[in-house]
Protein backbone atom coordinates (compact mmCIF):
# COMPACT_ATOMS: atom_id res chain seq x y z
CA UNK A 1 0.00 0.00 0.00
CA UNK A 2 1.34 3.19 -0.82
CA UNK A 3 0.74 6.60 1.41
CA UNK A 4 1.94 10.07 1.53
CA UNK A 5 4.55 10.41 4.51
CA UNK A 6 5.02 13.58 4.47
CA UNK A 7 5.77 17.07 2.48
CA UNK A 8 8.90 17.99 0.77
CA UNK A 9 8.48 21.78 0.60
CA UNK A 10 5.72 24.43 0.20
CA UNK A 11 5.77 26.69 -3.18
CA UNK A 12 4.23 30.18 -2.75
CA UNK A 13 4.02 32.72 -6.21
CA UNK A 14 5.82 36.01 -6.36
CA UNK A 15 5.86 38.13 -9.08
CA UNK A 16 8.95 38.60 -11.59
CA UNK A 17 11.60 40.16 -10.31
CA UNK A 18 10.31 39.86 -6.46
CA UNK A 19 13.50 37.77 -5.71
CA UNK A 20 15.24 40.35 -2.95
CA UNK A 21 12.00 41.01 -1.26
CA UNK A 22 11.51 37.40 -1.11
CA UNK A 23 15.02 37.17 0.59
CA UNK A 24 14.73 40.05 2.89
CA UNK A 25 11.41 37.96 3.90
CA UNK A 26 12.28 35.06 4.69
CA UNK A 27 16.22 35.47 5.22
CA UNK A 28 16.30 38.40 7.84
CA UNK A 29 13.10 38.44 9.38
CA UNK A 30 11.45 34.56 9.38
CA UNK A 31 15.15 33.49 9.69
CA UNK A 32 15.27 30.60 6.71
CA UNK A 33 18.73 30.25 4.71
CA UNK A 34 18.73 30.57 0.98
CA UNK A 35 19.67 27.13 -0.87
CA UNK A 36 20.57 27.02 -4.21
CA UNK A 37 18.04 25.82 -6.75
CA UNK A 38 19.72 23.61 -9.19
CA UNK A 39 21.14 25.18 -12.28
CA UNK A 40 18.12 24.33 -14.74
CA UNK A 41 15.49 24.98 -12.87
CA UNK A 42 17.13 28.41 -11.45
CA UNK A 43 16.62 29.68 -15.35
CA UNK A 44 13.06 30.20 -14.48
CA UNK A 45 13.67 32.77 -11.68
CA UNK A 46 12.98 32.18 -7.92
CA UNK A 47 14.89 31.04 -4.49
CA UNK A 48 14.14 28.39 -2.06
CA UNK A 49 14.49 28.45 1.51
CA UNK A 50 15.48 25.90 4.07
CA UNK A 51 15.32 25.77 8.01
CA UNK A 52 15.42 22.54 10.58
CA UNK A 53 12.79 20.81 8.70
CA UNK A 54 11.00 23.38 6.45
CA UNK A 55 11.45 24.39 2.38
CA UNK A 56 9.79 27.29 0.99
CA UNK A 57 10.30 27.46 -2.85
CA UNK A 58 9.27 31.07 -4.48
CA UNK A 59 8.34 30.61 -8.18
CA UNK A 60 7.71 33.48 -10.79
CA UNK A 61 4.07 33.03 -11.78
CA UNK A 62 3.24 35.14 -14.90
CA UNK A 63 0.18 36.97 -14.23
CA UNK A 64 0.83 36.68 -10.18
CA UNK A 65 -2.01 37.02 -8.10
CA UNK A 66 -1.37 36.30 -4.17
CA UNK A 67 -3.31 33.45 -2.26
CA UNK A 68 -5.24 35.18 0.29
CA UNK A 69 -7.14 32.11 1.34
CA UNK A 70 -4.81 29.14 1.05
CA UNK A 71 -1.35 29.00 2.59
CA UNK A 72 0.68 27.25 4.08
CA UNK A 73 0.99 27.28 8.21
CA UNK A 74 4.18 27.31 10.14
CA UNK A 75 4.88 26.09 13.07
CA UNK A 76 6.78 28.62 15.89
CA UNK A 77 8.37 27.75 18.96
CA UNK A 78 7.93 32.06 20.79
CA UNK A 79 5.03 33.58 18.90
CA UNK A 80 4.90 36.24 20.65
CA UNK A 81 8.84 36.85 20.09
CA UNK A 82 8.42 36.38 16.12
CA UNK A 83 5.52 38.98 16.11
CA UNK A 84 7.05 41.54 17.98
CA UNK A 85 10.04 41.35 15.16
CA UNK A 86 7.54 40.93 12.56
CA UNK A 87 6.08 44.01 13.99
CA UNK A 88 9.86 46.01 14.09
CA UNK A 89 9.53 44.76 10.39
CA UNK A 90 6.61 46.48 9.53
CA UNK A 91 4.98 43.29 8.81
CA UNK A 92 1.41 43.45 10.33
CA UNK A 93 -0.07 40.30 11.70
CA UNK A 94 -3.39 39.40 12.94
CA UNK A 95 -4.55 37.32 15.41
CA UNK A 96 -6.04 34.24 14.46
CA UNK A 97 -9.47 32.32 15.84
CA UNK A 98 -9.16 30.40 18.58
CA UNK A 99 -8.02 26.43 17.60
CA UNK A 100 -7.62 24.07 20.60
CA UNK A 101 -3.60 23.29 21.83
CA UNK A 102 -2.63 26.08 19.42
CA UNK A 103 -2.02 30.07 19.97
CA UNK A 104 -2.38 31.21 15.46
CA UNK A 105 -2.31 34.15 13.47
CA UNK A 106 -1.41 35.42 10.17
CA UNK A 107 0.88 37.36 8.39
CA UNK A 108 1.42 38.13 4.41
CA UNK A 109 5.06 37.83 2.42
CA UNK A 110 5.78 40.69 0.61
CA UNK A 111 3.56 39.59 -2.14
CA UNK A 112 0.31 39.24 -0.33
CA UNK A 113 0.30 35.56 -0.05
CA UNK A 114 -1.11 34.39 3.27
CA UNK A 115 0.80 32.83 6.06
CA UNK A 116 -0.41 31.55 9.12
CA UNK A 117 1.79 31.09 11.86
CA UNK A 118 0.78 28.46 14.81
CA UNK A 119 2.40 27.67 18.08
CA UNK A 120 1.53 24.65 20.32
CA UNK A 121 0.56 25.14 23.65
Amino acid sequence: MTAVIGIDHVQLAMPHGGEPHARRFWIDVMGLAEVAKPAHLAVNGGCWFESAGIAIHCGVEEGFLPSRRAHPALLVDDLAGLVAKLGKAGIRYKPGKDLEGYRRGDIADPFGNRIELMQKV
